[in-house]
């Protein structure tokens, strides 16, 4: 099934669409989808579930083009808001697990943190998959998003942009694009800067030491060797600074000499005082080979991705609040290749095979300051001791797949495959996993599809980095727990049905409902003042949800609306078990609990209406509130309050011979909410964060 999100069809690479294009529903599709150039056939969606964002949905957003790629996500049926500390979003409650492919080709995964390496600005359509997904897609499995990018025309352009606005916001872009005999190119860059990097603590409107800047380049270049030969080459690189927002009014938990005392309440230093920072870097570089022979089309790749997160302490303020000041630098570099093939075997048949082989390094170097405590645990010295804890681990991913869509009749679709995946890294284990999908055309208006999967996955390399719990015996930073088994693969059997039906030529309804049995469930937490994420597992757990979704397209109209209700839980912590207190490992090894990021109801809709050079538009997320923990109840047991966020836009097109000049001004949080994402409780949540404030931005985009 393959679901619309926007209303127009897109525009060119850059150039905005003509004030009176009429507006176009996208075709529901139920088979394959093709490369724009090459006619080439790699990539399966029988059976499974398909939500495309198109350059039109982008548009209508309230930030358009400035929007952060994770918030255009939420704008899928099943994805819910986090903080950014905390992952940013969820797809049908997994934390985590998704996985990013540009113009085919999987990219490996970066480390955590607060940085969106993709910017907006580059993408022209998104393929956002979930359910039961065909044997092609494996290890990160929650959600594939499939980005096609921006490509070079015959005549050459590009634009300039600025935008102003609230928290001192600036940002310029640009971006060129062209081609010259068989090459094609298309590269962008940003630049952003403001005082809200990462969610306030506080209900305040502005952060204290919030500020950041972040720097986005991108690049795609394709050679027609002849018409059935295509050699591309991408590249895109991320960094990222960032300062932690302080919490005031907190008060000193430790003693250090000449800068507190908690037996007299000296304190040298208020919390609102606290200076904590963090660095973040991205880059990957992409070299494809696409050849289509009569029935035989493939695509090699060959990719390298490194990425690293540096967490500069306040070294006081972390000592005096937390008892521990950790200098991390966390590294990992990653390269390997990737091959994908079809074969027309039949008018009936199309073969489709492939492979992929990772090899990861990652570096982990620690130097942190603690306390010495006494065998109560009590502090027992007001003089620092450093601790060097470092350490390294290479590792391996390799896959192997095969699969046969089998048009079994003109209205009833079969795809099955079999897929194996082998991880040896922190942990060492394989499986060999079933895949089985239908699609059925009941009628021209309505498709329905089931599908079947067993998944394998591995826990992040770049994050699974092993403790060295023995160092830190008699200090500060001494765990409750003295044993930590290592973080295991998740195992899960998956599966998914749903239905489409056009209601008209302006109406698309769907529905979709799945149930995952999981074993060995993977989960990340935020422990300790790193804002790093580990992962842990429950022994295990399940999901089940339903999403609801409906699309509406008229001539200057476009609007959608979707709907999800959901459900995961866990029992049994059975890795890591050193980041948990004695007491809640207890509790959950024999009850299920809520996933911290369970949250039951999740809503998105957007409206747009064009008329002459002008669009105005409106969108509002609504969020039954992430888990807590209340004092004195069972982890996770809490609700925080629902919300409900308005977003408003309005955009005009200067028409010039020259090239269009586009102006827009946009207003989040209209109603100005004052909403918790996290309250600082929970299993692995930091501290509280709050969503972002009434804000005004102002943006200026000159196309040549």
């Amino acid at each position: 099934m393959l679901t619309s999100l926007g209303a127009w069809a897109a525009p060119p690479a850059d150039v905005p669409p003509a004030a009176d294009d009429a507006g176009t529903l996208s075709t529901v599709d139920i088979t394959v989808q093709q490369s724009k150039k090459t006619g080439i056939d790699l990539t399966p969606k029988v059976g499974t579930t398909v939500y495309r964002i198109d350059r039109s949905l982008i548009d209508s957003l309230g930030q358009g083009d400035a929007t952060p790629f994770d918030e255009v996500l939420l704008r899928v049926p099943g994805v819910s808001k986090d903080s950014t500390a905390s992952g940013s979003i969820h797809v049908r409650d997994d934390h985590g697990n998704v996985q990013y492919r540009i113009n085919g080709v999987e990219l490996p995964e970066s480390i955590s943190g607060f940085g969106q390496s993709i910017d907006t600005r580059y993408v022209q359509s998104v393929d956002f998959l979930t359910g039961a997904l065909p044997a092609q897609y494996g290890l990160r499995t929650a959600g594939i998003v499939d980005i096609q990018t921006k490509e070079g025309l015959a005549k050459p352009g590009g634009s300039l942009g600025l935008v102003l606005g609230s928290h001192n916001t600036q940002e310029e872009n640009a971006s060129f694009y062209g081609a010259k005999g068989n090459l094609s190119y298309y590269l962008s860059g940003s630049l952003v800067s403001n005082d809200n990097g990462i969610e306030n603590p506080q209900p305040t409107l502005n952060p204290q030491n919030d500020h950041t800047r972040q720097g986005k380049t991108f690049g795609n270049f394709s050679y027609f060797v002849d018409d059935s030969t295509r050699i591309g080459f991408m590249f895109g690189t991320y960094n990222g600074k960032f300062q932690i927002p302080t919490n005031p009014g907190q008060m000193p938990s430790y003693s250090l000499t000449g800068f507190s005392d908690t037996a007299t309440g000296f304190n040298a230093l208020p919390s609102s005082d606290v200076r904590e920072q963090q660095t973040e870097v991205n880059r990957f570089a992409v070299l494809s080979f696409q050849k289509s022979l009569d029935k035989l089309d493939y695509q090699i790749s060959a990719f390298h991705q490194y990425s690293d997160l540096h967490y500069l302490p306040d070294p006081v303020g972390d000592l005096i609040y937390n008892g521990v000041a950790s200098n991390t630098l966390r590294s990992n570099t990653a390269n390997g290749l990737q091959f994908d093939a079809s074969y027309k075997a039949s008018s009936d048949h199309m073969l489709r095979f492939g492979s992929a082989y990772t090899r990861q390094a990652t570096r982990s170097d620690n130097s942190v300051a603690v306390f010495p405590v006494g065998a109560d645990g009590s502090q027992s010295g007001s003089d620092p001791l450093t601790i060097t804890d470092n350490s390294g681990k290479i590792g391996q991913l390799f896959s192997l797949y095969a699969q046969d869509e089998w048009r079994l009749n003109p209205k009833l679709t079969l795809n099955y495959g079999l897929r194996f995946d082998a991880v040896n890294a922190f942990t060492t284990e394989h499986q060999l996993s079933p895949r089985v999908n239908l699609a059925y055309k009941l009628t021209e208006a309505t498709a329905l599809h089931a599908g079947y999967a067993r998944y394998f996955t591995p826990p992040p390399q770049e994050l699974a980095s092993q403790a060295s719990i023995n160092l830190y015996t008699g200090t500060t930073n001494q765990p409750e727990v003295s044993s930590s088994d290592p973080v295991k693969a998740e195992r899960t059997d998956y599966f998914d049905v749903g239905a489409s039906h056009k209601v008209n030529d302006r109406l698309t309804l769907s529905a979709d409902a799945y149930y995952k049995n999981i074993r060995n469930l993977l989960d990340e937490g935020q422990f300790g003042q790193a804002l790093i994420l580990s992962p842990f597992n429950y022994a295990k757990g399940y999901a089940r949800g339903l999403e609801l979704s409906a699309r509406y397209d008229a001539a200057h109209w476009a609007s959608y609306v979707n709907f999800a209700v959901q459900r995961a839980q866990g029992s049994n912590i059975i890795s890591s078990q050193s980041l948990f207190g004695a007491a809640e490992l207890a509790y959950i090894a024999s009850h299920y609990i809520y996933l911290d990021h369970n949250q039951t109801y999740t809503l998105s809709a957007g409206t747009s209406y064009r008329f002459g050079d002008n669009q105005v538009s409106g969108d509002l997320l609504f969020g039954s509130g992430l888990r807590n923990t209340p004092e004195g109840g069972a982890p996770n047991s809490g609700t925080l309050p629902g919300y409900t966020v308005v977003n408003a836009a309005f955009m005009h097109t200067w028409k010039q011979a020259e090239g269009d000049l586009q102006g827009r001004v946009s207003l989040l949080n209209v109603f100005d909410r004052t909403y918790l994402l996290r309250d600082g409780t929970g299993v692995g949540v930091g501290a509280p964060q709050y969503g972002l404030r009434r804000s005004l931005y102002v943006s200026l985009s000159k196309h040549f």
